[in-house]
Order: structure tokens, then C-alpha cells, then sequence
């Protein structure tokens, strides 16, 4: 009798890990454009000094 768990495929193209985002540099574009609005020079702008204030997890409150 075959077990559940052998009738499943397997999915081999998974990331072994997960980033949230804060762990690994990104620029103040990416921040923008986590927040859904359109790059604009007063946007990124807002974006490096928020990176700046407080630290590079900001970005996880924009990440699902």
C-alpha cells in the first residue's frame, strides 16, 4: 500500500531558505516599489532617509 506522502510530487525548485527582506541590502528603489507607489525622485528620496532612520528591516513591514 502506497503511503500519502509518496503519491505527492515533489516541488525541487523551492528556495531552501526564505528572505524577508531586512537580512540582505537593498537600495531605496526597492522600498518603494515594496510600498506599491511609482519611483518618483521625492519617493526614493523619502525611502533612503526612512532606511536611514531606521534601519534596513523597515522594508518588512511592506513585505506579505
Amino acid at each position: 500500500m502506497e503511503r500519502e506522502s509518496d503519491q505527492q510530487p515533489q516541488n525541487d525548485d523551492r528556495p531552501s531558505k526564505l528572505w524577508t527582506g531586512g537580512e540582505r541590502p537593498y537600495d531605496p528603489e526597492d522600498l518603494v516599489m515594496a510600498t506599491g507607489a511609482d519611483l518618483t525622485p521625492e519617493r526614493v528620496e523619502k525611502a533612503r532617509k526612512m532606511i536611514e532612520r531606521e534601519g534596513p528591516s523597515v522594508i518588512e513591514r511592506y513585505l506579505p
